[in-house]
């Protein structure tokens, strides 16, 4: 049976099916409660209201059971899910002023990255972001997120812009990785990559990146190397997804060996806090950021604004410093 199916235009996961089911049951409850919704001429002076809080409880305590113990497998849905929100869907929420950027100067203007230079709360920063696209026309264009040379060039380019006006730089990675087409080889994705870990590493302003959805492989680290990396509670961030690891460890890749990967690699955000990858988790609203979109935004903003905040303390000498320390730390093996 397929993992996704379709319910009334709703995007449904498998493990959601029986919040699917009690959501129908209060949204016709709901249509009965309403006299001018109401097709079946019920007697309006009947309450519903008992009826619908019990139904409401009921809904909220499974949403808690479900997504207390998701697997990591889950997570991966999650963090994919159609609904949830994009990089485009936080700037509209709280980026104000923005001002887009575009091209690389030297190839094209790659739409699966977004950035531009904008106001987060009391901040001027500006803004890089992963874009996987909206409806089917605007996620061909860009390639559901997988972003080609020309796009991390253009982040590069925006970033040395923010150095030299002494703006901090905020990234939003959602991607399952880098473009894997003969093009983008041929015009250096490896080294488009690799040139922007080299700077950013190295950039003279401060550096948050956030993962929002998915972060895969070098796709993700292109614009994710800073002083703070954050994760979104049901995102997750791995040296490969779990299907291009199920392929290579198992020679295919289906529900079974894309769970056992996802398992495998520690790609939630719990696990890359334990093992010192990520700085800090953001929470998600109950039942994951595409329940609540303008909650999740609210709470990806507050952070943003905080360690902007902590961050503009440092002079930024001792900045780097931290920063070096940071990334010279991950991945430190110990001898028992």
């Amino acid at each position: 049976m397929s993992q996704l199916s379709t319910y009334q235009g709703a995007y449904e996961l498998e493990f959601e099916r029986p919040l699917v089911a009690l959501e129908k049951q209060i949204a016709d409850l709901e249509a009965q409660a309403d006299p001018e919704r109401s097709a079946v001429g019920l007697d309006p002076n009947v309450d519903f209201s008992a009826d619908l809080r019990k139904l409401r409880q009921s809904h909220t305590a499974m949403v808690k059971k479900i997504y207390a113990k998701l697997s990591a497998g889950n997570v991966v849905k999650v963090a994919r899910h159609r609904d949830r929100p994009q990089t485009v869907d936080y700037i509209d929420a709280f980026v104000k002023d923005f001002m887009e950027i575009h091209g690389d100067r030297r190839f094209a203007d790659d739409k699966a990255i977004i950035t531009g230079f904008g106001r987060i709360g009391q901040h001027k920063c500006l803004l890089i972001g992963h874009h996987k696209g909206k409806d089917t026309k605007d996620k061909i264009a860009c390639r559901f997120g997988c972003a080609h040379p020309e796009g991390y060039r253009k982040a590069l380019r925006a970033m040395k812009l923010a150095e030299k006006y002494g703006l901090p730089v905020v990234t939003l990675v959602d991607t399952p990785g880098a473009y894997p087409g003969v093009g983008a080889e041929e015009r250096g994705q490896a080294e488009a990559i690799a040139v922007n870990l080299q700077e950013m590493a190295r950039l003279r302003t401060p550096i948050v990146s956030i993962v929002i959805g998915e972060g895969g492989s070098g796709g993700a680290l292109g614009i994710a190397v800073g002083d703070r990396l954050a994760m979104m509670q049901y995102a997750w961030y791995s040296v490969i997804s779990p299907e291009g690891c199920a392929a290579i460890l198992w020679k295919t890749a289906n529900p079974e060996t894309n769970s056992a990967a996802a398992e495998a690699l520690k790609l939630t955000a719990n696990d890359n806090l334990k093992l010192g990858v990520a700085d800090d988790i953001i929470p998600e609203p109950l039942g994951g950021a595409h329940r609540r979109p303008a909650e999740a935004a609210h709470l990806v903003e507050k952070y943003i604004i905080q360690t902007l905040r902590e961050l503009k303390r440092f002079k930024i000498d001792n900045l780097l410093n931290k920063r070096y320390a940071r990334l010279r730390m991950i991945g430190e093996i110990t001898d028992a």
